[in-house]
């Protein structure tokens, strides 16, 4: 009786500090929640609200996703509809419903929120699986690892659908385990159709989740061996969730001018396996912004621990599983540190059970000894890190801001605007007008093709000269807009 007391207190005692952690993660997560998307990767935010705010405008038409930027940028081809498809809208749908249904935060808003949220799941999934596998202090760790490291904390309030799929397919992963714990697998309870329902939804969202089942093919292979390939079961699970993947991508080739050029993700000037490569995935992302040098320690300790078999394959699935993905899209992950969202459960989730079995190699003062280090090194992990991901938050140019809204104000709403803005899309979302991002073609040409006004920021003595061809109809030390349709 005693026992089951001491037992209760523990699970409870955990309970508590896992509810702290996730509100303690949700609060650091509000940290400039209200900022304008013009913060780092805006480009990339700002094409991912742009489908929702154009479904709370002209309705939910999922099949038929578009953003502001009708020029050439995305896919190469003429784009006058603003196609976009990216991915499946499902991000798009959540975003845009909880606005239209609740209000009370801005459209952005409730896009942070919607991460947030989801970032919370993520570490609450991770939190599952680690605890089942390796313990509770392990699970705790893995889930303080995963809300706490600033290059996390960023990326899990951002308005991109790179962390719901991360939610996604952890969840499937959480769910396909508790399916398999099952003496009879039936396709008909709630565990099945949860994975089913979310390992098709990461699937929609990033196609790259299908490099991330494959902790769900060594779960089936650890309960059946290679006899999984007889259960009918688990073919119907592969076929239904990938059928909706087939589906849209079949859907969408009539819209080449939607879908972004993607061939140089891949290994784009053949940059796969050269030191450049390794030089950027292994050192500075994963090393200096992800770990701040000194998180790696804890990533080589996961690596090394003294797990069963059975724990130690299920810990390398991650891994390759994160291995293979930064391989195969080589060029993305080199290109843009945002690609490594999809590897933070795998790094945390070593930095988890490393940090836990540093905890429990000692008895006596080496214990001591043990916990201070990994104070220290834990400490040093998010200082380091924070240094190098703070600047993350700031809006650089507020000058596009300011003359967004000064378009806003004094433009049609069915105006069509250029926001020059080097390809970058940020500029023109901020005009909550549809138009072009750069100069694709000279402006006569453009007017052709139906622009309405011209706007600069931050302009300078030469950007005046447009002046002596259109007409200027505001003019600040931030901003010039011009009317294209009228003569000076």
């Amino acid at each position: 009786m005693q026992l089951s007391k001491v037992v209760s207190k523990i699970l409870k005692l955990e309970n508590l500090i896992l509810i702290v952690l996730l509100v303690l993660g949700f609060s650091v997560r509000l940290y400039r929640f209200n900022n304008p998307i013009a913060d780092w990767h805006s480009w990339k935010q700002t094409d991912v609200s742009a489908v929702s705010r154009n479904f709370v405008a002209t309705g939910f038409d999922v099949l038929h996703p578009r953003i502001d930027d009708i020029s050439n940028v995305l896919s190469g081809k003429d784009n006058p509809n603003g196609y976009s498809f990216l991915s499946f809208p499902i991000y798009n749908v959540f975003q845009a419903g909880l606005f239209k249904t609740i209000g009370v935060l801005t459209l952005e808003e409730w896009g942070r929120m919607v991460t947030i949220v989801g970032s919370l799941f993520s570490a609450l999934f991770l939190f599952l699986l680690v605890r089942k596998r390796f313990g509770r202090t392990a699970g705790l760790l893995t889930a303080f690892f995963f809300l706490f490291i600033p290059y996390s904390i960023y990326y899990s309030r951002v308005v991109l659908d790179d962390p719901l799929m991360v939610t996604f397919i952890l969840g499937a992963t959480y769910f396909f385990d508790k399916w398999l714990e099952k003496d009879k697998l039936s396709i008909l309870n709630f565990h099945f159709l949860a994975t089913l329902i979310l390992t098709a939804s990461a699937f929609l969202v990033k196609p790259y989740g299908l490099v991330f089942t494959l902790p769900m093919i060594y779960l089936a292979y650890e309960k059946f061996g290679f006899g999984a390939l007889k259960k009918w079961q688990l073919w119907i699970f592969l076929i239904v969730s990938v059928i909706p993947l087939i589906l849209w991508r079949v859907w969408m080739l009539p819209f080449p001018e939607g879908i972004p050029a993607n061939a140089w993700l891949f290994n784009g000037g053949n940059i796969r396996f050269k030191g450049a490569f390794f030089y950027w995935i292994f050192a500075d992302r994963i090393g200096r912004l992800i770990s701040g040098y000194w998180g790696i320690a804890l990533i080589i300790l996961g690596i090394l621990g003294n797990y069963t078999k059975k724990n130690f394959l299920f810990l390398l699935s991650f891994v390759v599983s994160s291995l293979i993905y930064v391989t195969v899209i080589a060029k993305g992950n080199v290109q843009h540190d945002y690609y490594q969202i999809l590897i933070i459960p795998s790094l945390t989730i070593l930095m988890g059970v490393g940090a836990a079995s540093l905890l429990g190699k000692a008895d006596g003062y080496r214990k001591f000894v043990n916990y201070i280090v990994l104070l220290v090194v834990v400490l040093f992990t998010i200082f380091f890190g924070w240094y190098y991901v703070r600047d993350y938050f700031n809006i650089n140019n507020p000058s596009i801001i300011i003359a967004g809204a000064a378009v806003d104000k004094l433009t049609p709403k069915n105006a069509k605007v250029i926001a020059n803005y080097e390809g970058d899309s940020t500029f023109l979302y901020q005009t909550k007008r549809k138009g072009w991002v750069s100069y694709e073609r000279s402006l006569p040409e453009l007017v052709k093709m139906g622009a309405d006004y011209l706007v600069l920021a931050n302009p300078t003595e030469s950007d005046l000269n447009f002046g002596k061809t259109y007409k200027i109809i505001a003019h600040t030390s931030q901003y010039i807009i011009f009317n294209l349709r009228q003569k000076p």
